[in-house]
């Protein structure tokens, strides 16, 4: 059976290489990704337009996933089922605030990565809940930060975390998993807006076990297993992505 995967984000990093990966995997099937580019979004599009046998059709649609009133009007454009949910979109917001460092400002910038990182994709997943088919899954994309601290933006994917648990435990009599995939340091997305210093880099990773950054593809993989067959039985978890540099329990 086709299927219809939603991923949020999906313009850009591990976005963009979950959108190649279902492209070309779903044979009839529907992939849409979402953004607050459109430009992006197009690229994406048109980048995979061109792919050989029975790919899955590609849409983009625009939609800022902190605002509910967007996300209300995306569901109206959506597919009325929807069988791979992968809530990607977030980042650490610490990145673009204007450094302002009184206590509204620390509240406004605390908020924001809350808002980005767990309140969009809670509002996503509440938004096209109904739609989500028997059999079908959610994927959120965590961080290694929930473990190892990074100011708001580790205690937003942490709590990413906590409510995924009351997730899986609302979707499963339904047959929908829902789990986490938590990267750590990864190359080739936007994330540290082209910031991170050279000997920051470097003991990222030194801190692995497998001696090298992580990829979107390594990412893009675990997300397909918990979204594959293979993986009905497994929910309200978090599978880390790593190379090591966090060890799981």
């Amino acid at each position: 059976m086709s299927r219809t995967i939603l991923i949020t984000g999906g313009g850009t990093g591990i976005g963009r290489a979950l959108a190649r990966h279902f492209a070309e995997s779903e044979e009839g099937g529907t992939v849409v990704i979402t953004g607050r580019r459109a430009g992006v979004l197009a690229e994406v599009v048109l980048d995979l337009a061109d792919r050989p046998g029975k790919a899955a059709h590609v849409m983009a649609l625009e939609c800022d996933h902190t605002d509910p009133a967007a996300v209300a009007e995306l569901v109206e454009k959506l597919p009325d089922r929807i069988d791979v949910l992968v809530n990607n979109a977030g980042g650490n917001t610490d990145f673009d605030a204007d450094g302002a460092s009184d206590l509204a400002a620390y509240a406004r910038d605390f908020r924001a990565n809350l808002d980005a990182n767990l309140v969009s994709a809670a509002l996503t997943t509440k938004a096209v809940e109904q739609r989500l088919a028997a059999g079908g899954s959610v994927v959120n994309i965590g961080s290694i930060a929930a473990d190892q601290g990074a100011g708001s933006y580790g205690a937003a994917k942490a709590g990413l975390v906590a409510w995924n648990v009351s997730l899986a435990g609302e979707l499963g009599a339904r047959g929908v998993t829902a789990n986490v995939v938590a990267p750590g340091y990864t190359v080739e997305t936007e994330f540290f807006r082209d910031k991170l210093a050279d000997a920051r880099r470097d003991a990222l990773v030194a801190a692995t076990d497998t001696g090298r950054a992580g990829t979107p593809a390594d990412i893009a993989g675990a997300v397909a297993f918990l979204a594959s067959p293979a993986a009905r039985h497994v929910t309200g978890q978090v599978l880390h992505v790593n190379g090591g540099a966090h060890k799981g329990r």
